[in-house]
């Protein structure tokens, strides 16, 4: 199980926690952001394949700001990639 630290950039959350064994999703927590619904995202990726998890989060966009929580978390999967 590896545990990876990410810093978003343009969101409200500050930090995306993630755990993961080999290319499946185990856990992920949000520090900061709308908590229920970054707790919600968290529960529906655990057990997902990486690549799955990046394909439907990926470019989703909040408020006009070109990016999202959902979307750092793309991002930060991509990173570790």
């Amino acid at each position: 199980m590896k545990k990876i630290s990410y810093i978003p950039k343009g969101v409200c959350s500050r930090q995306i926690q993630f755990e993961l064994d080999g290319d499946v999703v185990r856990s992920v927590k949000f520090t900061g952001g709308c908590n229920g619904n970054l707790q919600g995202i968290g529960k529906l990726v655990e057990g997902m394949n990486i690549d799955d998890v990046i394909q439907k989060l990926d470019g989703i966009n909040c408020n006009g700001r070109g990016t999202s929580c959902p979307d750092q978390l793309a991002k930060a999967l991509k990173a570790y990639k």
